[in-house]
C-alpha cells in the first residue's frame, strides 16, 4: 500500500511539509532582468523563482507577482529589475512543520507559497497547489477503493442507474466539509475561497479574474 492509499486528507495535514516539498528550486541574481524569469519558469513549468544577493536569499518572485507587477500595467519586462518586484522578507518554516501549519502561516501572511528552510539552508518551495494536488489525489484513491470490489446485493435496475449517475457527477469531496465536487478545478477554488484563503490560483489568468 502506497503512503497516499493509507492516509486521508486530514492525516495529510499533519504530516511535515518536508514529505510534499519541492526541492527543484530556481535561483536568479536580483538585478537579472524580469524576462529571464519568465522564460526559465516557462521551461522548467514552476511557479515562482527566488531572489539572491551575495548567495544569500533576499526574496521570491512568482507568477502572480509579474502578472499584476509588470505584464498588467504595461511594464517592459526585460527592463524591470527581479528586486524591483520580489517579495520581501522571505517567509519560511522548519521542514518538520505541519502541512496545516504551513496553510496556517500562508493564510496570515496572504501569500500562496512558502519557503522550507532548515539552519538558513533553503531545502525547497511548498505551494497552495502542491498541496491541493496531493488532497486530490487522495480522494480519487479513497473514490477508487470504495467503488471497487464484487457486488454485495441485487439492486434495481433503476437504482443502480441513479447511483451511477450520482458518483459520475461527484468523485470528489472537500476534505475539510464533505461538499461535493465533479472537477479538480471546482474543489480548488472552493478549499482555496473558504476554507485556506481567499484569491485565484498563481499563475492562471482566468482565475485571476473571477
Amino acid at each position: 500500500m502506497s503512503d497516499t492509499e493509507s492516509i486521508d486528507s486530514s492525516s495529510l495535514l499533519n504530516k511535515p511539509v518536508e514529505s510534499i516539498v519541492k526541492t527543484d528550486i530556481v535561483i536568479f541574481e536580483s538585478d537579472r532582468p524580469v524576462d529571464e524569469a519568465i522564460k526559465t519558469l516557462q521551461q522548467k513549468n514552476c511557479r515562482s523563482v527566488l531572489v539572491s544577493h551575495n548567495r544569500e536569499i533576499i526574496g521570491i518572485v512568482t507568477k502572480s507577482d509579474i502578472l499584476f507587477k509588470v505584464m498588467s500595467k504595461g511594464r517592459n519586462p526585460s527592463k524591470i529589475k527581479l528586486r524591483e518586484i520580489m517579495t520581501t522578507p522571505i517567509i519560511a518554516v522548519n521542514p518538520k512543520a505541519s502541512i496545516q501549519d504551513a496553510i496556517n502561516i500562508m493564510n496570515k501572511n496572504n501569500i500562496r507559497q512558502i519557503i522550507i528552510s532548515s539552519n538558513s539552508n533553503v531545502i525547497g518551495v511548498l505551494s497552495r497547489e502542491t498541496i491541493y494536488d496531493k488532497i486530490h489525489l487522495i480522494n480519487t484513491n479513497v473514490t477508487t477503493n470504495l467503488i471497487s470490489g464484487g457486488p454485495v446485493c441485487i439492486i434495481n435496475p433503476k437504482s443502480i442507474a441513479l447511483t451511477k449517475t450520482h458518483e459520475d457527477t461527484h468523485i470528489l469531496s472537500c476534505p475539510y466539509c464533505s461538499s461535493p465536487f465533479d472537477t479538480k478545478e471546482s474543489l480548488s477554488k472552493h478549499i482555496d475561497r473558504l476554507h485556506l484563503g481567499s484569491g485565484a490560483l498563481e499563475g492562471d489568468r482566468r482565475r485571476l479574474y473571477e
